[in-house]
């Protein structure tokens, strides 16, 4: 009996130590690596247009908050489904009288846009769509993307219209007519957006 006892002890101790260094690895075990999205190393950049002639406006957005999702094992993958969203008081157009008047008159004039929301879903190796929510109107814009590496590039073009933003193009349009007067006088506010995004995605 008291060898089986001693025999029973030292199996229960080889599974205890067993079980302590199966612990171990899991807790030492690196995580896998994966690509990820960054605010930091994404640029938001813009371009409106003023004047009959449309003449561009060139501008960004400085800030954007992106909601991290696990790693992917692909760039595609980690754009796919990534939410997003951007303050419209980090719009830039390194002219601080035209900024005041894009967020007083342009966005102002919107109901509920401190901020413009988006869902990115990609559709194959060029091309998806945003689910971009504005002006309390939530629409699908068709984008475009190139993949170089960890690098994606992003375009698009909105018509405002869609999101309802003829009041807001009015008011901006009336507090900059003799600035939006091209050669032929006639004051203009356009309504097509082209939006270029670039992201280097971190892989760790």
């Amino acid at each position: 009996m008291k060898k089986l006892h001693l025999i029973g002890l030292l199996l229960i101790t080889i599974i205890t130590i067993s079980s302590c260094k199966e612990n171990k690895k899991k807790e030492t075990e690196p995580s896998k690596k994966g690509y990820t999205v960054e605010p930091k190393t994404t640029t938001i950049n813009w371009i409106a247009y003023k004047t009959t002639s449309k003449t561009p406006v060139k501008g960004q957005f400085t800030k954007v908050t992106i909601e991290h999702k696990n790693k992917a094992t692909t760039v595609l993958n980690a754009i796919n489904g990534l939410k997003f969203s951007i303050p419209v008081n980090s719009l830039s157009t390194k002219d601080t009288i035209r900024d005041k008047k894009l967020k007083k008159f342009f966005f102002g004039t919107m109901e509920n846009t401190a901020e413009i929301t988006g869902v990115i879903t990609t559709n194959n190796e060029n091309s998806g769509t945003v689910s971009l929510t504005m002006n309390k109107i939530t629409q699908t814009l068709p984008i475009s993307y190139s993949i170089n590496d960890q690098m994606v590039t992003i375009e698009a073009v909105m018509n405002l219209d869609n999101w309802k933003a003829q009041l807001a193009l009015k008011a901006l349009n009336a507090a900059c007519k003799d600035l939006h007067a091209g050669d032929d006088g006639i004051s203009k506010t356009w309504s097509e957006v082209k939006i270029e995004v670039a992201t280097y995605l971190k892989y760790e």
